[in-house]
This record gives structure tokens, sequence and C-alpha cells, in this order.
């Protein structure tokens, strides 16, 4: 009945939620999640200051899933 360190680990979560913001410069942010282990994420989405779909850039992360 001793507790020890592995059973007291927690696991390590595979996805990180992160703020894209568009490279159009409108101030135009949003939310998505990607695998943490990947390198960072640079998304052609649809800005609407702009009407116009832009590159969004990855700002940072927000938290881990």
């Amino acid at each position: 009945m001793f507790l020890t360190a592995v059973n007291l680990a927690k696991n390590k979560s595979k996805n990180v939620l992160v703020q894209m913001v568009s490279a159009a410069g409108t101030g135009y942010s949003v939310n998505t999640k990607r695998p943490r282990l990947k390198d960072k994420l640079v998304l052609r989405k649809y800005d609407p200051k702009v009407n116009a779909h832009v590159l969004f850039i990855e700002k940072k992360k927000i938290r881990s899933i």
C-alpha cells in the first residue's frame, strides 16, 4: 500500500490549444488545437474584417488539452 511516483504520475496531453492571428494585420484571431510535438502552425483561413482568406500564424500557446 505504498504510494509510488508511478501511481502519482500524470500523463502529458497530446494536444495544445493555440491562438492564431491574422497576417493581414487586422487583429482578428482564432483559437485552434494542434499536436504538441508538431511545429508552429500556419493556416489559410477566412478573415471577416478583410472579407478574404488570409494566412493565420500561431502567436501563443493558450493551454494543454
